[in-house]
């Protein structure tokens, strides 16, 4: 069977086509500022190949807009799924209450429950296909995240990530992590957001892990050769696909794009995965 090809980032794909991503909301911005650029971008992963798109929710939080945030996660919703073509799938994303690689800020468990339930309730209302709980550094707060995400009813996946240098988790806390959620009913579990050159060990983890896995990477840093910036290296792009199907090889039924990949690099997978 042909994996499930997840769609690439929002936010650095925001940047590289010149609209502001200021912190704390980050690519959330640009649901108010350039919906019309988010929509293209959905739209371009689409055309790519991708067949599974993640609405713009990752910071659509009461913590980080206030009273706006609601609106702003169903105007995510509503975006992508007028966007892509019918019979995609849209994903809600849900992250981290606070910094993705900051595992020590995560929130009591107390404070975690009830905001994570609170976006993933209203993402299910708004009428997403699956909820992506993405981009956890913390196994407590990640699986959470997990449980109120199934509650809802709806598919939901675990994107864990060691960060981008690869150390803020063990292959054994990834492994070990992931059935946990399985157990709590997360019907795939990935990693995301770690480099690429760092990314398979943890990879090779997932597939020892008996659960269904998938990836989706970083595309290096400044100074790797598959290169996040702007423009990429030549042939970035086609070593991103290589890797991706290092990951098929060993199981995984999901892959996709994290920062610094962009629609480039999902043809890439596909056009592999095609010529298999």
């Amino acid at each position: 069977m042909r994996p499930m090809v997840l769609d690439g980032p929002m936010g650095t794909e925001l940047a590289a086509r010149g609209v502001a991503t200021p912190v704390p909301i980050w690519s959330a911005a640009a649901l108010e500022t350039a919906p019309d650029v988010v929509a293209a971008i959905h739209r371009d992963y689409a055309a790519a190949g991708a067949t599974v798109h993640t609405a713009n929710t990752f910071r659509t939080k009461r913590r980080q807009l206030g009273e706006r945030w609601e609106a702003l996660a169903r105007r995510a919703v509503r975006i992508a799924r007028e966007a892509v073509p019918r019979g995609h799938r849209v994903a809600g994303s849900v992250a981290p209450l606070e910094d993705c690689y900051r595992p020590d800020l995560s929130p009591p468990l107390e404070i975690a429950r009830p905001e994570h339930r609170e976006l993933a309730r209203t993402l299910a209302d708004a009428g997403v296909d699956l909820i992506l709980c993405e981009t956890f550094p913390s196994p407590v707060e990640a699986l959470v995240a997990v449980e109120e995400a199934v509650a809802t009813g709806l598919e939901t996946w675990l994107a864990l990530t060691a960060g981008p240098e690869g150390d803020l988790l063990e292959p054994a806390e990834i492994e070990r992590t992931a059935r946990e959620a399985a157990l709590r009913g997360a019907a795939i579990v990935l990693v995301d957001c770690v480099a690429l050159g760092r990314i398979d060990r943890f990879v090779e983890a997932l597939a020892r892990s008996g659960v269904a896995f998938g990836a989706y990477a970083n595309a290096g840093a400044a100074d790797d050769r598959v290169g996040w910036r702007s423009p990429p290296p030549p042939g970035g792009p086609e070593l991103y696909a290589e890797a991706a199907l290092r990951w098929v090889a060993l199981g995984a039924t999901v892959v996709g794009g994290c920062c610094g990949t962009g629609p480039e690099h999902i043809a890439a997978i596909v056009r592999r995965l095609r010529s298999r």
